[in-house]
């Protein structure tokens, strides 16, 4: 491990001012090209480093990741989008489909915890040092496979992004190689934003990976101890597209292993690239925004929250809520407890400290049997 990191460190010398590119999305890996590589679950030294805890998570904008961090919370990417009102964004974890609540942005970073309705299984345990340098990481994607290779003279550059994504999970790893700060200006919606990186090089190991279009928001883990945890949510690439005219006649999308003798786009133009440099990735640092995270997910129901009844008055179904003060309430129902697909009742109950009842009009008239479950909302709502 020493001489690894040795040799990664060299390229910290030979850093660029390359434009980094955020919404990054699909692992891509050194070693192989085959698109059914590291599609399961890791085993061996790697078993349980972060796989069992990456649910997909279905937005408006793709198909991306997210990781469950607490019973009700998932940590995602605020760039993938996504929204609890639409009936197509979608959190499946282990083959069951979650119902979205609300979602809290961190104001000063890219992450975003969602609630929602259920509880979950089991999730990860978040990484609360501050010693990510130097450590092994594995870091789960799904989007672009790889490409055509690139060669340049006498130099293998890289490889092409194949085009379209198939949505897959991958995995890969990699070296956390420092934390970098967000630059002002360029677009950056959170300057000054902590950040994990990661250099894709040559001949490390067979899983070897960088980070591609359609891999943001999934995980970054590294092992604390015996037990691996969530130490990033993936966010942004160095520039990947690139061209050997100096026109940009020919570009493409690439993972690259060295710039060295290509043209890349600097947002403004094409740029010669003369030296050696691997292409970086960028995760946010969850350490870093530990206390925001746990002001969030640490929220107390307390002994307020409560189904007291049930009664069957005339053709109406009356459901009796514990409150208290200072709290609203929802009320959901289904037929089916099996396929679990609830619709709301009716939504932001105002609590009085005491026992509020919900009718559900003709509920017993022609109807299905139904289910009835009851939430408090975040008083941060």
């Amino acid at each position: 491990m020493k001489c690894e990191t040795g040799k990664r460190n060299a390229w910290l010398g030979l850093l660029i001012a390359l434009a980094v590119v955020p919404c990054v999305e699909a692992v891509i890996l050194e070693g192989t090209g085959d698109p059914s590589y590291n599609t399961n679950a890791p085993t061996g030294s790697l078993t349980n480093s972060g796989w069992q805890y990456e649910g997909q998570w279905n937005t408006e904008d793709g198909l991306f990741l997210g990781t469950p961090i607490a019973p009700t919370f998932f940590l995602a990417a605020q760039h993938v989008g996504g929204t609890a009102n639409l009936a197509n964004d979608q959190f499946t974890f282990q083959g069951f489909t979650y119902t979205l609540v609300t979602n809290f942005d961190d104001p000063t970073t890219d992450l975003r915890v969602w609630q929602v309705a259920e509880t979950f299984p089991y999730y990860a345990p978040l990484y609360t040092g501050g010693s990510e340098s130097g450590q092994t990481c594995v870091v789960m994607g799904r989007g672009y496979e790889r490409g055509p290779v690139i060669i340049s003279g006498n130099t293998t550059n890289g490889w092409q992004w194949e085009g379209g994504t198939t949505g897959v999970e991958r995995w890969g790893q990699n070296i956390v190689l420092g934390v970098t700060n967000a630059p002002p200006g360029d677009g950056e919606q959170h300057p000054g934003e902590q950040r994990l990186y990661a250099a894709f090089q040559a001949s490390v190991n067979s899983n070897e990976c960088v980070l591609t279009a359609y891999d943001s928001s999934g995980g970054m883990f590294i092992e604390n101890g015996t037990t691996w945890q969530l130490a990033g949510i993936n966010y942004e690439l160095d520039a990947f597209l690139v061209s050997t005219n100096a026109d940009g006649s020919n570009s493409f999308d690439a993972a690259l292993m060295d710039y060295h003798d290509l043209y890349y786009w600097s947002g403004a133009d094409w740029v010669y690239f003369t030296g050696h440099y691997a292409q970086q990735f960028y995760c946010t640092r969850v350490s870093a925004r530990i206390s925001w995270i746990n002001s969030v997910i640490n929220y107390k129901l307390g002994n307020d929250l409560g189904i007291a009844g049930i009664q069957v008055v005339g053709s109406d179904a009356q459901i009796s809520l514990i409150t208290g003060t200072n709290r609203s309430y929802r009320v959901d129902y289904t037929t089916d407890l099996v396929n679990a697909v609830w619709t709301t009742l009716t939504n932001n109950i105002p609590g009085t400290n005491g026992t509020v009842t919900v009718v559900d009009p003709g509920a017993t008239t022609n109807q299905p049997a139904r289910f009835y479950r009851a939430m408090v909302l975040p008083q941060w709502q």
